[in-house]
């Protein structure tokens, strides 16, 4: 008798997953065809992010691949909303639907990141004080160490602290900026517009300058 109910438990869960594997493939497609071919008035995210959403450096546009799904819902959402600002990427944001943002981005989270930092040629005196700034931080000036919410790699932890190695400078930069300025503002309890209003031109340069030359890590889970 337990040997057939264990039988027949073990049918229906596999049976519940054929069920699910249809679903799970329309996602997984759907999500590929906006990155890879865009939509209805809505241009292919691989324009801007890559095929494989490895980003591009020298336009500052983020790695997507790799990085936490709901963490990317997250900043559509945002985009979407105006808490953070963007003129490209608003537009695109608000004309995806709520099941088409979690597509594309699970589609990225699976992707695997690229294995060449986007990091160029930058002084080791950056890169030291960079590296400083991002483990151990600033107390001086009221500044916490980077890696305590970001990962002791820049990982990334869940969908409230995003994988920040293996991320373009310039992009990096752009989002600190972007929260000392307030045109920025969905981070959590105003942490990130707390600690950028701390961090001088140079500071910024140097933190960012070391996140970019390391490889990139995907995002952990935070389940």
């Amino acid at each position: 008798m337990r040997g057939r109910y264990r039988f027949t438990c073990g049918l229906f869960g596999f049976s519940f997953l054929i069920l699910l594997m249809p679903t799970i493939s329309a996602a997984n497609e759907a999500g590929k065809k906006l990155a890879l071919q865009g939509g209805e008035g809505v241009q292919p995210c691989s324009s801007c992010h890559g095929a494989q959403g490895g980003g591009n450096a020298a336009a500052g546009w983020p790695r997507l691949a790799g990085l936490n799904a709901d963490y990317m819902v997250q900043q559509l959402n945002a985009l979407a909303n105006g808490t953070r600002s963007n003129p490209l990427m608003a537009p695109i944001a608000s004309s995806l639907s709520e099941q088409q943002r979690k597509d594309v981005a699970e589609y990225f989270a699976n992707l695997t990141p690229p294995t060449t930092p986007p990091g160029g040629d930058v002084d080791q005196k950056i890169l030291k004080r960079g590296k400083v700034l991002a483990q151990r931080g600033d107390w001086q000036q009221g500044i916490p160490a980077c890696t305590s919410c970001h990962g002791l790699k820049g990982q990334g932890v869940g969908a409230a602290f995003p994988s920040i190695a293996g991320q373009p400078a310039m992009y990096l930069q752009n989002q600190i900026k972007a929260w000392q300025s307030g045109s920025r503002q969905n981070d959590p309890n105003g942490l990130m517009a707390s600690v950028a209003k701390r961090l001088s031109d140079e500071d910024s340069q140097a933190v960012t300058a070391w996140f970019a030359s390391l490889p990139a890590e995907p995002s952990k889970s935070d389940q």
